[in-house]
């Protein structure tokens, strides 16, 4: 372990530094742990000899707190924080939120809105040109022109906005040791340093490049006014998201004056360069100044955790890990894993238990088929929706051979998996071996999965598999778990008012539950985020994949009906209930009869 980077002038003094190089700012609260996107670039970058400070969760009402580390030699980067600020400050009713899981205490409201435009204004306005580079969540999913929620309106890119120089998407190492090494080259010659060409990363410029070999998207001006351009542009972003396949993309803005220019994605880290990131010296905890306030709730869950893998192959509509991630996954070595387990057994506060070992999807270990690994991912298809591809390649064993060793470990009681499992994936394994391990030893007597729906076209909205696979899994889970004579049982999660669920969709799903004796404790809204095949289908109406309309449910009274049926035997929902099942023709489900859902 080692000290946390500096923080203030006092901590750069005791390094004896002049100057940083780089100043990171983040609405997160300083966790010094590779959940945290920012704490892996700043200590790659210290890695490679540059001198990093960072600022945390900064007062963003003046520049003051961005002179706190002096004028960064080479740049500023600046991140909104591990989720979208918008989603972190707003529920999906557009209410202000009170906590903040990234916050010292947990204490909600400290980071402004559209955080990644703020911090770059207050940037400029310490220090006129400096570099500043935006990463992050929030800039990657809104690098070209999308549908916001909360303005509910088509916004341009976030890099014009922001007056950036430059925008990293994706997981950022490759790209940031780039910028960084011409930033650096063009400090010593004392010219200004060309950040176009490199992949992963998104620009500005007056026209097109020299020799432009990419794809021309619709315009702003376009896409703001036009629901099926947008979905058009969508389409055509959706399927350039991977790196063997992607082609650059440039999207006409101010009246054609500007092109917002994105570069192909760059390339996955090989195994050796991502068990290398992990393994950097990370104080695994937050900064020491949290501890006044309680400290910073989010560490709680990954402290003692271990991230395995990258990428998803799953494409869910409601995800946007393929448009941040994409679809190819990459994993790390056992060596490193246990390597970084033993690290966690040393650790005073180790209790035993590595709470999780997964990533966006936990039994993802590898690229979905051979084919990938030379092409890409195909652009048509995808890899389980509707059903597996006949050329998925279905192993659980080298997940299985690093959670043997890792329970193995000397000190390591119990290890658990609770990322998503695909149950799908899962189920097409003929090899029993990893089920029975997961139902053996990986369960803390629950294991949550993501049904999400029941009714087909809902389900295929959301690019989820049909009912009867969830069932198939459920009732091998009871068997298998039977078998090992343990009492373990499945939480499974739900989304309400997806696009595609219309009132009778969400009356089917509410007869699941009657019929399964189910009642859901948390429900969860669709929340039409950035970045994901069913935001652009909440703002078009259109499924981007066929250009085909589709319902989606907007209005507050709808979604609310949708939501008290998923929680109809709440009295407190029986008025919604009643509404939804009387504007639905089924009065069949009113009354006195066992199959009823409210009495009359």
């Amino acid at each position: 372990m080692k000290d946390f980077l500096p923080v203030c002038g006092e901590d750069m003094r005791r390094r004896g530094w002049p100057q940083c190089d780089f100043v990171c700012v983040t609405g997160d609260a300083y966790v010094d742990h590779p959940s945290f996107g920012i704490a892996i670039i700043s200590r790659l970058l210290e890695a490679e000899g540059y001198r990093v400070g960072l600022i945390s969760r900064p007062d963003w009402k003046s520049p003051a707190d961005w002179k706190r580390l002096g004028r960064p030699r080479l740049a500023f980067l600046v991140t909104s924080g591990n989720i979208d600020s918008m989603v972190s400050n707003y529920t999906v009713a557009r209410k202000p939120r009170r906590e903040d899981v990234y916050a010292p205490g947990g204490k909600g409201g400290g980071r402004p809105d559209r955080a990644g435009i703020v911090y770059a204004a207050r940037a400029r306005e310490a220090y006129k040109g400096v570099p500043i580079i935006l990463g992050g969540l929030e800039a990657s999913l809104r690098r070209l022109s999308h549908y916001d929620f909360w303005d509910n309106k088509v916004r341009r890119p976030i890099l014009l906005d922001a007056k950036a120089d430059i925008l990293v998407y994706g997981m950022g190492e490759r790209q940031i040791l780039e910028i960084a090494k011409r930033l650096s080259a063009s400090a010593q010659t004392g010219g200004g340093a060309d950040l176009a060409g490199i992949p992963g990363t998104v620009y500005a410029a007056p026209g097109l490049p020299e020799g432009w070999k990419g794809i021309v998207l619709p315009s702003f001006e376009e896409v703001s006014s036009s629901p099926a351009r947008f979905a058009e542009s969508f389409k055509i972003q959706y399927a350039h998201t991977d790196p063997l396949r992607g082609l650059p993309l440039a999207e006409p803005c101010a009246g054609g004056s500007r092109f917002v220019i994105q570069n192909p994605p760059a390339a996955p880290l090989s195994r050796e360069e991502f068990d290398r990131v992990y393994e950097l010296p990370y104080a695994r905890s937050y900064h020491p100044s949290c501890e006044a306030e309680g400290g910073v709730p989010a560490i709680r869950e990954v402290q003692f955790s271990l991230t395995s893998c990258r990428g998803c192959f799953g494409s869910c509509s409601f995800c946007a890990l393929c448009f941040h991630q994409g679809r190819l996954v990459y994993s790390r070595s056992r060596e490193s894993l246990v390597r970084e387990a033993r690290k966690l057994t040393a650790d005073p506060a180790f209790k035993g238990h590595i709470h999780d070992v997964g990533g966006p999807t936990a039994n993802f270990r590898a690229p979905a088929c051979e084919k990938q690994l030379a092409k890409g991912a195909c652009p048509d298809r995808e890899c389980l929706f509707p059903r597996p591809c006949k050329n998925l390649r279905v192993d659980h064993s080298d997940y299985l051979a690093v959670l043997r060793e890792l329970r193995a470990l000397p000190g390591v009681k119990k290890v658990f998996v609770r990322s998503g499992i695909r149950f799908d994936y899962l189920m097409a394994d003929s090899d029993e071996s990893f089920f029975r391990e997961l139902c053996g030893h990986h369960i803390s007597g629950q294991l949550k999965v993501a049904p999400e729906h029941v009714s087909p076209k809902v389900l295929a909205a959301m690019g989820k598999p049909a009912r009867e696979a969830y069932e198939k899994f459920e009732k091998k889970y009871a068997s298998m778990n039977a078998r090992l004579g343990k009492k373990q049982y499945l939480v499974p999660y739900f989304i309400s008012s997806h696009p595609g669920c219309d009132l009778g969709a969400a009356i089917e799903l509410a007869e699941y539950f009657r019929d399964r004796r189910l009642a859901p404790q948390q429900v969860q809204d669709f929340y039409p985020t950035p970045g994901t095949l069913a935001s652009c289908m909440y703002h078009t109406g259109i499924d981007p994949r066929t250009g085909k309309k589709i319902f989606v449910p907007k209005s507050y009274r709808e979604k609310a009906m949708q939501r008290a049926l998923m929680q109809y035997r709440n009295p407190k929902n029986r008025a919604l209930v009643l509404e939804a099942l009387r504007l639905a023709g089924r009065g069949d489900l009113i009354g006195p009869g066992p199959k009823c859902l409210v009495r009359r």
